[in-house]
């Protein structure tokens, strides 16, 4: 999603009213010429907003709270339940929190730790936030509500993206905090949406071996699927280069 250049300069006049567009680039590492095009088509990016907000120490849900489209991000936030947070957290992290269990080190005393958990996305999280929140119908609600074809809601789960205008769509249609989506397209962090630092850690503590060792095999499984999936595209596309000559 966009959003409208005069709001966006209306914005940026009240956050950094001396500063010229150079200036506005260079703290915020966005090239001049990419912000430039922005505002000839009269339509900035959300993300141009996220890296402008950071480089001025405002936090990027204030920011876009700014805008009529994202006016609901002002108001307080719903935190992550517990499947959200663990929808956020890697399968090798996952992996290396059931090898430090107790269960799998027969004999050891005090088996390691694993190591703090690699802060999110991760490789899969949008698709499995969305599968973590998705009561059977909020693809379709969501479908419904923007007018995206399910088919095209479904490719940028699979790409693991997701626009933010269908981030919050999802958040609204499955009745949990509007920016968890954020955190799990990876546009907002953590910290940013309000997490505690520590909610993923104490979820993923929470479970028990055996779902912990569930879990996991879930993800390896739909992991290998996707495997499976490139060797044979790649095996079909060495054969047709061998057929062509």
């Amino acid at each position: 999603m966009t959003l409208p250049a005069k709001a966006f300069q209306r914005w940026l006049q009240g956050i950094a009213p001396d500063a010229s567009t150079a200036d506005v680039c260079r703290v915020s590492g966005i090239k001049r010429t990419t912000l430039a095009q922005q505002l000839v088509r009269g339509k900035v990016s959300v993300s141009t907003v996220v890296s402008i907000a950071r480089a001025y120490n405002i936090n990027p849900l204030t920011a876009l709270s700014c805008f009529e489209e994202y006016r609901e991000l002002a108001g307080p936030l719903q935190p992550p339940t517990r499947c959200e947070l663990i929808s956020q957290i890697s399968t090798q992290d996952l992996m290396r929190a059931l090898l430090a269990r107790p269960a799998m080190c027969p004999g050891e005393t005090s088996p390691a730790r694993p190591p703090a958990l690699t802060p999110a996305p991760h490789a899969t999280s949008v698709k499995n936030w969305v599968d973590a929140i998705d009561d059977g119908e909020v693809r379709h609600r969501v479908s419904a509500s923007t007018g995206v074809a399910p088919q095209n809601y479904s490719a940028q789960l699979t790409a693991n993206r997701l626009s933010a205008e269908l981030a919050l769509a999802t958040s609204r249609a499955a009745g949990v905090g509007l920016a968890n989506g954020l955190v799990a397209s990876g546009l907002v962090t953590e910290e940013e949406a309000g997490w505690p630092a520590d909610a993923r850690q104490s979820a993923l503590d929470g479970l028990s071996d055996g779902d912990l060792t569930a879990l996991a095999g879930d993800r390896l499984q739909a992991m290998g699927k996707v495997l499976r999936r490139q060797e044979q595209d790649q095996a079909q596309t060495e054969k047709i280069w061998e057929n062509l000559g």
